[in-house]
């Protein structure tokens, strides 16, 4: 199968390098200058996974990436679940945890060895097709629907951001077993390597307190280990 790539790019320069490279490497690759031009194209050509800049002339590609991860699979041309690379010269912790949090599968920091990109490009794909299709999960009073991503603790919804449904269905996969924090990262995040990233911990931390309020202990933190969905009862 040969997939297909779309680059929201600004740069010309920049755009053209790596759309003679990726079709070389046999990818279909499709280019948008903006922001605005990439979310048309992502509804219209369905791409197998988007590279996608931050700065672009014509708004802020985070605020693209956030149309995507939030828009409704059903009665939206958009796919939200399209894997995301982010390509971009901010290379700053924060800006990294920030891309991660709104819904980026992984983030390559400018100038980037192209050899590198396209190994994590083929990554991403992989595991995007080999997430298994499952219907509804319980464990316990907890329900959660990976297709619509609706969550029920009790009976009550629970509002969760795509990062956060991400990393608790990781963990609800084997419930009582402890996800080591790399794991983790490697999985929801994409990271090649965990470096000092405070990123599972913050949402780990907010997945415990939107879960608050049950009997049952919900994230819990095996120190120095990471974390797994719950104890045995």
């Amino acid at each position: 199968m040969r997939h297909s790539l779309l680059i929201v790019e600004d740069d010309a320069a920049t755009a053209a390098f790596l759309a003679d490279n990726l079709a070389a490497d046999g990818f279909k690759v499709a280019t948008a200058g903006g922001a605005g031009e990439g979310l048309r194209a992502i509804e219209v050509r369905h791409p197998s996974l988007v590279l996608l800049d931050l700065a672009l002339a014509d708004g802020n590609g985070l605020d693209l990436l956030d149309r995507v991860r939030g828009a409704d699979g059903m009665a939206s041309r958009l796919d939200p679940d399209v894997p995301v690379i982010v390509l971009t010269g901010r290379g700053s912790e924060a800006d990294r945890v920030r891309g991660f949090a709104r819904g980026a599968d992984d983030y390559l920091v400018k100038p980037f060895h192209y050899g590198e990109l396209l190994g994590r490009i083929r990554a991403v794909i992989r595991r995007a097709e080999g997430r298994p299709q499952r219907g509804v999960v319980r464990v316990g009073e907890l329900t959660l629907d990976p297709v619509t991503r609706a969550v029920r603790l009790a009976g009550r919804p629970v509002h969760l951001s795509v990062k956060e449904f991400a990393l608790l269905q990781a963990l609800a996969e084997e419930p009582t077993r402890v996800r080591s924090k790399n794991e983790l990262l490697r999985d929801v995040w994409g990271y090649l390597s965990a470096g000092q990233t405070r990123t599972v911990d913050a949402h780990a931390c907010r997945l415990r307190k939107k879960l608050s309020g049950s009997a049952r202990p919900w994230v819990v933190n095996v120190r120095g280990v990471g974390y797994r969905l719950t104890e045995a009862l």
